[in-house]
């Protein structure tokens, strides 16, 4: 490539990566990764820039117990399926030995320490400011995924509240809550599992559940529940939760019995429409059933010692853990960039061309079969459609490629 800088000089990348530059991917996670291989194989040069130190920097992060909620044989990225030694349900250590061994595996050495602040479009190429030194090329990829952006609720009251309020990407393992009351404020698979965490440790522990919602058992009929998301992919969203409804409820029990209650929409259907992921139970709703984990309802404010909740009922707690989830804005990432965001910052579609040719995001919403799987299939999607957009560029513009 004749061009690979923009608006002045820059330190970046390292040896070699000058050469032959197609395409930036911003972030070296699963998504950032499953796209350099599939690009790579695909005969596009790529360079891939990670903020941190590693890949696999969020998985690093998350707390100690966790483990896929996928099975391990529909887990792995494109070209590298995981360890038959895993078990079925791989541990976060495992994952992130995992994403070490395809990086080493397929010769990845993303640019460490390199923040991108920026990606605007420079001509017929894209621009990223990366450690306030421009970067450019005819394709980027955001692989930068969700966890990185916190949400942290408000409530009247909370500067006077005199316990640890902590988000769940904080949160590690229970022992700092040994002899404490802790509320767990959510209940997707975060705020289930860690309130399970810390049961289990013989805490106790509460679930503020403001909204109703959806479980799954994480096996169904002696098969992952994957699976069976797999089976019906091709159906639609209410004609599968339909199917379903009936052998769910024999599964999982009156919900209603333990203070939750059920939505209207399907699990299916509550991810598709609103982005939200069912529970995937793996012990929690026991916990709920023997009094070890209680159920309360959604916040109104708090006190200098407690919460007092939406019916009018208070309790003390000495730490608070928000499993609230995460809200990242990519429009601070590309502020010019128009026609592919949302109103919240998210991308439109990911995993395809979007509206600003050679733009594309990888892995940035939920997925009713998966994550890691949708991740590799979105990187293959991203790959063919990279590949036919550089030489479509080159044939427009013939200097691109010499």
């Amino acid at each position: 490539m004749s061009r690979t800088r923009c608006g002045g000089s820059s330190e970046l990348p390292t040896e070699g990566v000058l050469r032959s530059l197609d395409a930036i991917i911003v972030g070296a996670g699963p998504a950032g990764l499953a796209c350099a291989v599939t690009m790579r194989a695909a005969g596009l040069g790529v360079t891939v820039l990670e903020k941190a130190d590693s890949v696999g920097a969020v998985w690093r992060r998350h707390y100690d117990r966790l483990h896929l909620h996928t099975d391990r044989n529909r887990s792995g990225l494109p070209g590298m399926a995981m360890p038959k030694a895993y078990p079925t349900y791989p541990s976060r250590a495992q994952m992130v030995e995992y994403l070490e061994s395809y990086a080493a595996r397929f010769d990845i050495r993303p640019v460490f320490g390199t923040t991108v602040s920026r990606i605007r479009r420079d001509g017929s190429h894209w621009c990223a400011d990366a450690n306030g030194s421009p970067l450019t090329a005819p394709v980027v990829v955001v692989a930068t995924g969700i966890a990185d952006a916190p949400y942290r609720p408000s409530w009247p009251g909370l500067e006077l509240y005199r316990g640890a309020v902590v988000h769940s990407s904080e949160y590690r393992n229970p022992a700092p809550y040994q002899g404490k009351r802790v509320l767990v404020v959510g209940f997707g698979n975060s705020g289930g599992e860690i309130a399970l965490d810390l049961a289990n440790a013989g805490i106790d522990a509460a679930l503020a559940v403001r909204s109703t919602v959806q479980i799954l058992p994480r096996e169904l009929l002696g098969f992952p529940i994957l699976a069976w998301a797999i089976l019906y992919r091709r159906l639609p969203a209410r004609l599968v939760d339909f199917i379903n409804a009936p052998i769910l409820r024999l599964a999982i029990g009156r919900i209603e019995d333990l203070g939750l209650r059920r939505a209207a929409k399907g699990p299916r259907q509550m991810v598709e429409e609103d982005g939200r992921v069912p529970l995937i139970d793996i012990g929690t709703l026991d916990k709920i059933r023997d009094g070890a984990i209680k159920v309360r309802g959604g916040i109104d404010r708090l006190t200098s010692d407690g919460v007092i909740f939406s019916d009018g009922s208070s309790e003390k707690f000495d730490a608070i853990i928000l499993a609230t989830g995460f809200r990242p804005d990519l429009r601070q990432l590309m502020p010019d960039v128009e026609g592919v965001f949302d109103r919240h910052g998210m991308p439109l579609v990911t995993g395809k061309a979007t509206a600003a040719p050679g733009l594309y995001f990888c892995g940035q919403i939920t997925s009713p079969t998966g994550q890691l799987r949708e991740i590799g299939i979105e990187a293959q999607g991203i790959a063919d459609s990279a590949k036919a957009y550089a030489a479509l560029l080159g044939e427009r513009y013939p200097a691109v490629n010499s």
